[in-house]
């Protein structure tokens, strides 16, 4: 049975804005507030966020989980026709996993010319010599996703002060 949500969603901001619920997620659990989900012929079939403390990975990222989740939900690591909608642009790792699963489409929000890896600070998803590129979209909700980010960072920056006060 789908929900009312699955009925209502319509754009590549409707989708966003499920992603977006997985950063606001991470953000509560201390977690770099990255959100992401696949979208599989309309029905949203994974939903993560970033797990990197929680589970002491490294590789427990959004992007990297909600893979995981599709391909487990497809019986497939074939991802052709899913598209993955993610808050931020994908570092190499994910942006790697993502070529390598076949991924048909990104969709992100917010650009990271420092070390995103769509088109930001390299472009492993266009790259010309992989076996399979991945369409591309940014800047969905960008401004939306900006401030999530900034806010987690700007509490990280408080409580580290916070911290070198109460060790003084």
């Amino acid at each position: 049975m789908m929900d009312e949500e699955t009925f209502l969603i319509r754009s590549d901001e409707d989708y966003m804005r499920i992603a977006y619920r997985q950063a606001e997620r991470a953000f509560e659990q201390g977690e770099v507030p990255i959100g992401a989900i696949v979208v599989h012929q309309g029905q949203v079939i994974a939903q993560a966020y970033n797990q990197v403390e929680m589970l002491k990975d490294a590789t427990a990222h959004a992007e990297i989980l909600a893979i995981t989740q599709a391909s487990a939900a497809l019986g497939d690591w074939r991802m052709q026709e899913c598209t993955l909608f993610v808050t931020k642009e994908p570092c190499a790792m994910c942006a790697g996993a993502m070529v390598n699963a076949k991924l048909g489409r990104l969709v992100f929000g917010l650009r990271d010319r420092r070390y995103g890896c769509a088109g930001g600070a390299l472009d492993i998803t266009g790259f010309e010599g992989m076996l399979h590129n991945v369409e591309v979209k940014s800047g969905v909700l960008e401004e939306q996703n900006k401030e999530l980010i900034q806010a987690f960072f700007q509490a990280v920056r408080v409580q580290k002060k916070q911290q070198k006060k109460a060790n003084q």
